[in-house]
C-alpha cells in the first residue's frame, strides 16, 4: 500500500510521513474506550528547554553569524519578566483549561485555519493494491464488499469491541477511530469547523455514493438494524449505474477542491431548501463511495497512477468532480481494479487510517458467502442541486483551478528492493533513521547545502493526542551528511558519524513521543517492509529546482552508498 499526505512547503524542506509504525503497536481484547480516562494530559516543557531546542534546530541550517543573532533574540526572549515567560503563562493555563493544548491549537491553525484546497495539500490518500478485475461488474461488487466491511469495522466501533491499542506498554488515544465515520469538514468564511453526526441524536445509516459526477443516498440498514449483505448492496450499485445515462448534470463536487475562501463563499450561496438537503444528506453520510473511470495509464511501474487517482481523481475531465473532498472517509473504487481510500486529516492521522486500510484489505482477501436478495430494496435517492448561472461560473473556475493544480503536483513513487528492515536489523541499525539520514544526504548532494527535514511522530500516549514534529536535521545529522563524500574521511569515521546520527535521532523520536518537543519543498512518505522500502515523493513543480524524479533517484542512491559504506567498513562485534 502506498499513501501520502501530501503537503508542500518551501525550498529545501523535507515533510516526511512513515505509515508503517516503526514500534510495533500491541492489540490487547479491552473496551477501546475504558483507557481513555486514564491517559495522561499533554505537559506543557519549560520555557527554556522550548527555547534550546528551537536554538538546537536552527543551528545546522543556518549560516553562525544568523545563529548567533537568533540566540540574542532568544535570550531576550527568555529574559526575566520578559514576553516569553508571558506567553508561557497563559500556554501553562490552557493547558490546565483543556484536554490537550497542542491540539487545540493545531487543529486551529493547521487545519481549520489553512485557506489552501484541501485536495493534494491537506487530505489523507492510501492507495491499495490492484484488485483482479476490469469491468464494471467487478467494480461493483469490489465497492459492496467494501461498504460490507466497513459497516463491520464501524460496529466495532460502536460496540467498543475495537481491540485497544498499546505501544510499549503504555495504552494509546483511541479517540480518533470514533472519528473517522458520519464526520465532514464545515468551509467557512474565516476558518473552517467539522461534525461529528455520529455523536448527534438519530446517527446517520446511510452512505453516499457517487457516480458519474452525480450523488445518491443508500440506506445501508434494514428496518430491524442489520445491514445490507454483498449481494444487496450489488443491486444498488447496478441501479445507480444503470440510471444515471444523463451527463447534464453540474459537477458541483467540484467545488471542494477550490480553496477555502472560495468555497467557504459559494457554500453560502447554494442556500436554497434543495440544496440545503442534499448538501446535509451528503454531510450526515456514513462516508462516501466513489465509483470512478479508469484513468489513463502511461508509464505506471510502481503505481504512480493509482496515488494520482485516489490524491485528485485525475482532473475535471475524468474523476475530480467524482468527490466530496470534505468528506471524513471517501473509498473509491475504479473500473480497472484501482482502489484506495481518501480522508480529511482533522479527524485522523496516518497510523489510525492504516489500520482501517489494513483491516478492509484484510477483509477483502476472504472468502465471499453469496446471499440472495430477498427483502425488497429502498431505491437509492438521487441528490438533486439547484445551480444558479453564478455557480454555474463558479463551478467553472473549480475546473480550471483544479487542472492547473494537478498540473503543477509532482508525483513519484519507487520501490526500493535492493534491502530492507532485515538487513537494517541485522547491522543493529533503525530502518527509519537509516532512511531519514538517506534523506538528507539525498538532499544535501542535490543542494549542496543542509535541508531542513522534519518527520511526523505519533503522541496518542496523551489524551486526544495527535502528532508532533520531529526535527529531524540536527547537528550531528548535518555532519554525516557533510563528511560522506569528503574523500578525506575515512570510511570508519563517516560510520561512526552515522552511528551517532542515528542515535540522535532515535532519541529524540522518543522524547517527542513520551514528551512534548516543539520543534517550506518535498513531502515525503514511506514504509518500511522486510526487503524493501516504498517510497512516494510529492511537491510543486512551479518551483524550477524542485525535482521528484531527481530527488528520488538521489535517495536511491544514497540509500546504496551507505549501504555499501557498512559493508566496506564492518563494525566489531
Amino acid at each position: 500500500m502506498i499513501g501520502c499526505h501530501s503537503h508542500v512547503t518551501a525550498s529545501y524542506q523535507v515533510r516526511s510521513y512513515q505509515l508503517v509504525k516503526p514500534v510495533r503497536v500491541i492489540l490487547i481484547s479491552d473496551r477501546y474506550l475504558n483507557q481513555q480516562k486514564g491517559l495522561p494530559r499533554v505537559p506543557v516543557p519549560p520555557l527554556r528547554k522550548t527555547c534550546e531546542g528551537y536554538l538546537s534546530a536552527l543551528e545546522p541550517i543556518i549560516e553562525e553569524n544568523e545563529w548567533k543573532r537568533a540566540k540574542q533574540l532568544v535570550e531576550a526572549f527568555m529574559k526575566r519578566g520578559g514576553v516569553g515567560e508571558e506567553l508561557q503563562r497563559s500556554l501553562e493555563k490552557k493547558a490546565c483549561n483543556t484536554v490537550n493544548w497542542i491540539t487545540d491549537l493545531w487543529g486551529k491553525l493547521e487545519y481549520f485555519g489553512n485557506r489552501s484546497p484541501v485536495v493534494i495539500n491537506a487530505n489523507v490518500q492510501i492507495a491499495c493494491p490492484r484488485l483482479d478485475f476490469r469491468d464494471k461488474q467487478g467494480q461493483i461488487r469490489c465497492a459492496a464488499k467494501l461498504i460490507v466491511a466497513l459497516l463491520e469495522f464501524k460496529t466495532t466501533i460502536e460496540n467498543e469491541t475495537l481491540p485497544a491499542e498499546n505501544l510499549g506498554g503504555k495504552p494509546l488515544c483511541m479517540e480518533q477511530y470514533s472519528q473517522l465515520l458520519s464526520t465532514c469538514r464545515i468551509p467557512g468564511l474565516e476558518r473552517d469547523s467539522v461534525v461529528f453526526h455520529a455523536k448527534i441524536g438519530n446517527p446517520p445509516k446511510h452512505i453516499t455514493v457517487v457516480y458519474n459526477s452525480q450523488f445518491f443516498v443508500v440506506e445501508v440498514y434494514h428496518n430491524d438494524g442489520t445491514p445490507l449483505t454483498v449481494d444487496q448492496l450489488c443491486v444498488q450499485m447496478e441501479s445507480i449505474c444503470t440510471s444515471t445515462s444523463e451527463t447534464n448534470t453540474e459537477p458541483v463536487g467540484i467545488l471542494t477542491t477550490l480553496d477555502r475562501d472560495s468555497w467557504s463563499k459559494a457554500y453560502l450561496s447554494l442556500k436554497d431548501q434543495t440544496n440545503k438537503e442534499s448538501l446535509s444528506a451528503i454531510e450526515r453520510s456514513i462516508f462516501t463511495l466513489c465509483l470512478d473511470r479508469a484513468i489513463p495509464r502511461e508509464s505506471d511501474k510502481y503505481g504512480t497512477c493509482d496515488c494520482h487517482l485516489i490524491t485528485h481523481g485525475g482532473g475535471s475531465q475524468w474523476n475530480s468532480a467524482n468527490r466530496w473532498f470534505d468528506k471524513s472517509l471517501q473509498i473509491i473504487v475504479a473500473e480497472d481494479g484501482s482502489w484506495g481510500l481518501n480522508l480529511i486529516h482533522v479527524v485522523a492521522d496516518g497510523a489510525v487510517s492504516m489500520a482501517l486500510t489494513d483491516y478492509l484489505v484484510a477483509s477483502m482477501k476472504k472468502p465471499e458467502m453469496r446471499q440472495a436478495s430477498i427483502l425488497p430494496l429502498p431505491m437509492p435517492q438521487k441528490l438533486h442541486f439547484h445551480v444558479t448561472p453564478d455557480i454555474k461560473e463558479i463551478i467553472e473556475q473549480a475546473k480550471r483551478s483544479m487542472d492547473r493544480n494537478i498540473q503543477n503536483f509532482d508525483l513519484s513513487v519507487m520501490v526500493f528492493d535492493h534491502f530492507g528492515k532485515n538487513y537494517l536489523k541485522a547491522h543493529n541499525m533503525s530502518p527509519d533513521a537509516f532512511i531519514q539520514m538517506a534523506i538528507q544526504l539525498a538532499c544535501y548532494r542535490m543542494n549542496k547545502q543542509v535541508c531542513a527535514s522534519y518527520e511526523a511522530v505519533s503522541q496518542r500516549m496523551f489524551r486526544h493526542g495527535r502528532v508532533s514534529l520531529l526535527l529531524s536535521t540536527t547537528s550531528v545529522s548535518a555532519a554525516f551528511v557533510k563528511a560522506f563524500d569528503d574523500p578525506e574521511k575515512q570510511n570508519t569515521e563517516k560510520i561512526d558519524l552515522l552511528e551517532k546520527a542515528i542515535k540522535t535521532h532515535k532519541e529524540n523520536i522518543k522524547a517527542v513521543i513520551h514528551q512534548v518537543d516543539e520543534n517550506s519543498g518535498y513531502s515525503l512518505c514511506y514504509s518500511i517492509h522486510n526487503s524493501h522500502f516504498i517510497i512516494e515523493m510529492a511537491t510543486s513543480n512551479t518551483h524550477k529546482r524542485r525535482n521528484t524524479r531527481h530527488l528520488i533517484q538521489n535517495m536511491k542512491d544514497a540509500l546504496l552508498d551507505m549501504r555499501a559504506l557498512l559493508e566496506q567498513a564492518p563494525r566489531a562485534t
